[in-house]
């Protein structure tokens, strides 16, 4: 494999050390720096060139990870996944502009889908996996209490409910939505103190269906989408306004 060349990495000035870090990488890999199959420089060289914490490399470099975009191998180091039209459409958007009206058609339809779902799992869900989506909320905790990026343990938890769902074609659909917005998700729960309001939601939708209540989980489910929508926007509008200054 080729090691891909750090070349053109600058130190982060931005206050979300994690975010900006995130941003640089990805450019790497959208821009064609570092290619599908190279390997990318060693974590205590990144860390040097960006001026930040391995900490927030590390988290960083997950959430890479989450979006599918690098693959990390013990004892090998971190590589570039193959792109797919797939992922590589939304993950353009930061750089090239979000189209406004698609994010709100991805949302409207997350809103119709998963709070069907909610209902669903709310009626069908075994005890086992009633249990499972619970257990999405513990890592949620576990996460905040790290004080490390919930993206993980979101995901899990709206997975964990369309599995309990019973219904295979809307939980293929959840995911391929959420796949095509991992990465403005992931900004999402950067901000501050948003990670306690998302698990308070999640704790309301996961009450509703443990306690076998269709029509709350529906409605808890509507509220915590209107209000995940609220705070993409207000990120895209955020980083609209951050991207001259970053050129």
């Amino acid at each position: 494999m080729v090691r891909a060349s750090s070349k053109g990495v600058v130190p982060v000035r931005r206050t979300t050390l994690t975010a900006a870090a995130f941003d640089q990488l990805i450019s790497h890999v959208v821009n064609g720096n570092w290619k599908a199959g190279d390997r990318i420089p060693p974590e205590r060289d990144l860390c040097q060139q960006l001026g930040i914490a391995r900490t927030s490399l590390r988290e960083a470099l997950k959430a890479m990870e989450l979006v599918g975009m690098v693959d990390s191998r013990v004892g090998d180091g971190t590589f570039v996944c193959p792109r797919s039209e797939f992922l590589s459409r939304p993950l353009l958007w930061a750089f090239t502009g979000t189209d406004s009206a698609e994010f709100q058609e991805i949302m409207e339809a997350r809103v119709i889908i998963e709070e069907s779902l909610a209902a669903l799992a709310a009626q069908r869900g075994s005890a086992q996996e009633i249990k499972a989506i619970g257990e999405t909320i513990q890592m949620m905790q576990d996460s905040i209490a790290r004080d490390e990026p919930i993206l993980e343990a979101d995901m899990a938890f709206h997975l964990a409910i369309a599995r309990a769902s019973h219904n295979n074609p809307l939980g293929n659909s959840v995911q391929l939505l959420r796949n095509l917005m991992r990465h403005w998700l992931f900004y999402k729960v950067l901000i501050p103190e948003v990670a306690p309001r998302i698990l308070k939601r999640h704790l309301a939708i996961f009450r509703a269906i443990a306690q076998r209540k269709p029509i709350a989980a529906r409605r808890q489910m509507r509220l915590h989408l209107e209000e995940a929508t609220a705070l993409v926007e207000s990120v895209m509008r955020q980083r609209k306004r951050e991207k001259p200054a970053s050129r």
